[in-house]
C-alpha cells in the first residue's frame, strides 16, 4: 500500500465521518473530481453536491455512528478497495462493506462503487 492509497483513505472516511456541511465540503473539493460518481445499494449520486447530501442523509440515519476502515487497502493501478464498518463507540458494528474507488489520472476520486456485506433492516 502507497502512503498516498492511505491518504485517499484517510480523507474518505473524514468525509463520511465530518459533521459540518462546509468542513465536509472542503475535504470533498481535495478529494474528488467535479463529475465523481459514488454509487452504492442505497444511493446513486454525482457531483460534490450529491456527494455531501448523500453523507448529511447517513448521519440522518445513524446519528453518532463512525465509519471505519477493516483491514488493509488492496491496489492496482488506478483502483484501490477497502472494506469499513459504521458502529457507535463502543458498540459492535451494524453495517460493514466494501468500496471499490478508481483514481482519475489527477489522483483523486473519479468512483466509488460500494458493496453491502451487512445492514440492519430499515
Amino acid at each position: 500500500m502507497t502512503s498516498t492509497a492511505a491518504t485517499i483513505a484517510d480523507q474518505y472516511f473524514a468525509m463520511w465521518n465530518c459533521d459540518d456541511a462546509e468542513a465536509r465540503a472542503e475535504i470533498i473539493a481535495g478529494l474528488w473530481v467535479d463529475e465523481a460518481m459514488f454509487v452504492d445499494p442505497t444511493f446513486e449520486v454525482t457531483g460534490h453536491d450529491g456527494l455531501s447530501k448523500t453523507v448529511q442523509t447517513a448521519h440522518e440515519m445513524f446519528p453518532g455512528y463512525r465509519f471505519t476502515r477493516t483491514g488493509s487497502i488492496d491496489e492496482h493501478h488506478n483502483r484501490l478497495r477497502w472494506t469499513w464498518e459504521l458502529a457507535a463507540e463502543g458498540q459492535p458494528a451494524v453495517a460493514g462493506g466494501t468500496d471499490v474507488v478508481t483514481l482519475a489520472p489527477s489522483g483523486k476520486i473519479l468512483e466509488v462503487v460500494g458493496f453491502i456485506d451487512f445492514a440492519p433492516a430499515h
